[in-house]
């Protein structure tokens, strides 16, 4: 591989961030410079979608271009080098390196804050002390399976409302909350991913890695789970599956409206699913993609059990390409948008005050003490809150690196100028 090509590496992240197809281990984006294939757009827990152009590829930054590279020119009026879309022209000869690449691109949004120093509780990296990391490591099999039973019977009620009433507005509205189910069906998966949602690993593994995978539109394998280590060793290190996701931010107002454009037309998750469906024909991707296609086929006998096949479609799959991406996109963003690399989890993790409705909807289990999470991602989802108060109360997190709500974060990903 040349030179080019190991620094158009960096770009490709195939990664199941949740719905849909799973991630790899490492960032790959075998890109050629004509005729090749150029990055779809990254989408937390999702394959990295690929297509194929017919001109030049530009690498560059939003805020700074990486050493010896031009500063980005504007291409249809736009330069989000995430977009899958996006076209770049190759600039210089030689591979800027995955620290120029952090030092150009991320870290828009960090704050200032006080070294921690370690307290009775805390370490000086803020983990838990060795006893109280075991109390708050232990899982509640029990909870956790009613945890999963009730979250298995919010779509089951929402499809069989939908039936029943037989009326446009509750189907549309339906279309909406199943939206947001699917985003709690993915934060499971997540949880099993982590082998945190069972202590036994093989009914962890079918429950939250088979059944939850496949209901967030992935391939119910370990693949996701492989990949999402990556995330957790190393934020934003060149091994990092949502580099783009993540990177580049504050952006432009325009920029994220773009975006959000895409989430909701279906644009995006046609990226996220493309390889799947293409996979089949493939030798290498072959055996995911079939067992992408069973995992729906599934989904699909259930629907025909339920005497309406066609349902699938409009109530299942037209959620998840539509509602779900917007949702999937809001909480990811607010999770790592615009941090960087650091073995401090106060740079490479946003830390955000949850009203009810952002705990009902958005990051419902405790997803929204990212933070917490990434500081031990041993604890399970139950304990995530009991960890923020003990890291609020040492002074690991403080005021100067929380935010108060998410609507506050959101606007301040979204001000970088207009040129």
């Amino acid at each position: 591989m040349s030179a080019l090509a190991q620094m158009l590496s960096l770009f490709a992240s195939t990664a199941n961030a949740h719905s849909g197809s799973e991630r790899s281990t490492a960032m790959q984006a075998h890109l050629l410079f004509v005729g090749g294939l150029a990055p779809a757009e990254l989408n937390h827990h999702h394959h990295f979608s690929k297509r194929r152009f017919s001109f030049p590829i530009t690498v560059f930054s939003r805020r700074e271009a990486p050493a010896g590279f031009r500063q980005p020119f504007r291409i249809n009026n736009r330069t989000d080098a995430s977009s899958g879309v996006t076209q770049y022209r190759i600039c210089m000869a030689t591979s800027p390196s995955h620290d120029e690449l952090v030092s150009s691109m991320t870290g828009g949004m960090v704050r200032e804050h006080s070294p921690f120093v370690a307290t009775t509780n805390l370490r000086p990296d803020g983990r838990p002390a060795a006893a109280l990391r075991t109390e708050l490591r232990a899982i509640n099999n029990l909870a956790n399976a009613w945890t999963c039973l009730l979250s298995l019977a919010m779509p089951v009620t929402l499809i069989g409302i939908a039936l029943w009433l037989n009326h446009w507005l509750v189907t549309l509205l339906i279309v909406c909350l199943m939206g947001f189910v699917q985003n709690r069906m993915f934060i499971l998966h997540h949880e099993g991913a982590h082998r945190l949602l069972f202590s036994n690993r093989k009914f962890n593994d079918l429950i939250g890695i088979t059944i939850f995978g496949w209901l967030s539109f992935g391939t119910g394998t370990h693949a996701y789970r492989r990949a999402h280590v990556n995330h957790h060793r190393d934020e934003f290190g060149d091994k990092e599956p949502d580099f783009l996701l993540y990177a580049l931010y504050p952006i432009t107002g325009s920029s994220m409206r773009r975006k959000f454009r895409r989430d909701i037309s279906g644009v995006s998750g046609y990226r996220i699913l493309r390889p799947r469906l293409v996979g089949i024909t493939r030798k290498r991707f072959w055996r995911n993609s079939l067992r992408f296609y069973l995992g729906q086929l599934f989904i699909l006998l259930l629907f025909m059990v339920a005497g309406n096949p066609l349902a699938y479609f409009y109530l299942w799959l037209l959620p998840f390409m539509t509602v779900y991406q917007v949702v999937n996109r809001l909480r990811a963003i607010a999770e790592h948008g615009g941090m960087t690399r650091s073995n401090d989890r106060r740079k490479t993790t946003h830390h955000i005050q949850q009203g009810i409705l952002a705990r009902l909807f958005l990051v419902p289990l405790s997803v929204g003490h990212h933070l917490a999470h990434h500081v031990d991602s041993g604890v399970p989802f139950r304990n995530l809150p009991r960890l923020t108060r003990l890291l609020e109360e040492d002074g690991y997190i403080t005021n100067a690196n929380t935010w108060p709500n998410y609507r506050s974060l959101w606007r301040a990903l979204a001000t970088k100028a207009e040129a």
